[in-house]
């Protein structure tokens, strides 16, 4: 397979690892931290009717799920990528942070959970996935095919 065709596949990957995470932590999120009474967390007028009620704990899930699912599909594409492996995660942590700019006008939240959301659970997790990926191949003695 040819570098750059791998390098799209590994794109192509961790979006699908990445988003496969972070909607198994939104399907998981109502029974680990139930909404308030009466809301609809899959329904946005729902939501935004209601979104006074929401506590702070009710947004711990969200961010974990923005958070890890941008991780696991940025080390994805880290891991599979022939070339340029950590802008390949960039790349990743880039689709999540419009993902979640796109989310910030769909889905009502307050100011400071979208602030931290945007600051903190995109592109900080691609460098944190790029430098577990640089560990993982020097532990299994990979040669890095480029330090970008």
């Amino acid at each position: 397979m040819s570098p750059m065709l791998r390098n799209v596949v590994a794109v192509v990957a961790g979006a699908i690892v990445g988003g496969a995470v972070n909607g198994m932590l939104i399907s998981l999120s109502p029974s680990l931290i139930p909404p308030p009474p009466g809301v609809d967390v899959s329904d946005t007028t729902s939501l935004r009717n209601a979104i006074h009620l929401f506590e702070p704990r009710h947004f711990v899930m969200p961010f974990l799920a923005h958070a890890l699912g941008t991780l696991a599909g940025a080390l994805a594409a880290y891991l599979i990528a022939a070339t340029h492996r950590a802008r390949m995660a960039y790349v990743i942590g880039a689709l999540f942070l419009l993902g979640g700019i796109a989310a910030s006008f769909m889905i009502p939240a307050p100011a400071w959970y979208i602030a931290a959301d945007l600051l903190g659970a995109y592109l900080p997790m691609a460098w944190l996935a790029v430098q577990i990926g640089r560990r993982l191949a020097r532990e299994r003695g990979v040669s890095q095919p480029q330090a970008a």
